[in-house]
């Protein structure tokens, strides 16, 4: 074989190799960038997975510390329960055994936030009242109720104001009472009646202020309407009672 006839071998041998290479090139990258696709892949895996157990266990911190305050609150309300069972009168002693709550079923459904905050015992995640709140006010009007003998004293600032209650309320009472008694001389049936009850409401009109300034104070104030403050509401109320007769008295 000659030289000649050896070229056309050398040459197609040149070529195969040269494609050989350039499969293996390619190869290469392709191999490298599975490699990264699988690598980057699995380390997302890995986070996800890493996000997710740490999700899990702030749920269940979250739902440990809400079963604490669950039982916080059951104990709270069944000791509110038992203090109103203990209370004086037949009507409070009726109430019988505590109620059971609300069964889970009935209750709104709430999705848990993907990272739970840490639970406020002040709010209520409802965006209503939270139970601290309910039963706070629950504890104050049973002890309002209860326990009216531990009740604070009117303070100061107020008792300048039981005597314009009392002035107040019983001009209010003198006016309707000289309304009766008016009406009652125009000579409609029953006037007698109309003008006994205007002259009984004159007599009363200065301490119809004393039971307004009790409930206020009782309401209000969360006090007592102690003997001074009565006296002083008595006092506006006579003053102004007074005044009304003898204008009533001078326009006769």
């Amino acid at each position: 074989m000659t030289t000649r006839d050896r070229q056309p071998i050398g040459r197609d041998y040149q070529l195969m190799v040269h494609a050989l290479a350039e499969a293996t090139r390619r190869r290469d990258v392709e191999f490298g960038g599975a490699e990264q696709a699988y690598q980057e892949s699995a380390a997302q895996a890995a986070g996800e997975l890493a996000r997710a157990e740490g999700d899990a266990i702030s749920a269940d911190r979250w739902a440990g510390a809400a079963a604490a305050q669950v039982l916080d609150i059951d104990r709270e309300a069944a000791h509110l329960w038992d203090q109103l069972r203990r209370a004086r009168g037949l009507r409070v002693r009726a109430l019988g055994e505590m109620p059971e709550p609300t069964p889970v079923e009935a209750l709104p459904r709430v999705a848990l936030p993907r990272t739970p905050a840490p639970l406020e015992i002040d709010h209520s995640p409802a965006g209503g009242e939270s139970p601290r709140t309910i039963l706070a006010r629950a504890a104050e009007r049973i002890d309002a109720t209860i326990r009216p003998a531990r009740r604070r004293t009117l303070p100061r600032w107020a008792l300048p104001l039981l005597p314009l209650v009392g002035a107040l309320v019983a001009t209010l009472a003198a006016l309707f009472a000289a309304g009766l008694v008016t009406f009652g001389r125009t000579g409609v049936s029953g006037g007698t009646v109309l003008r006994g009850l205007g002259w009984f409401a004159f007599l009363a009109a200065p301490s119809a202020g004393v039971p307004v300034a009790a409930l206020f104070a009782h309401r209000r104030l969360r006090a007592r309407l102690d003997i001074g403050g009565i006296g002083l509401t008595l006092l506006g109320g006579m003053v102004a009672a007074t005044l009304m007769s003898l204008a009533f008295a001078a326009t006769r």
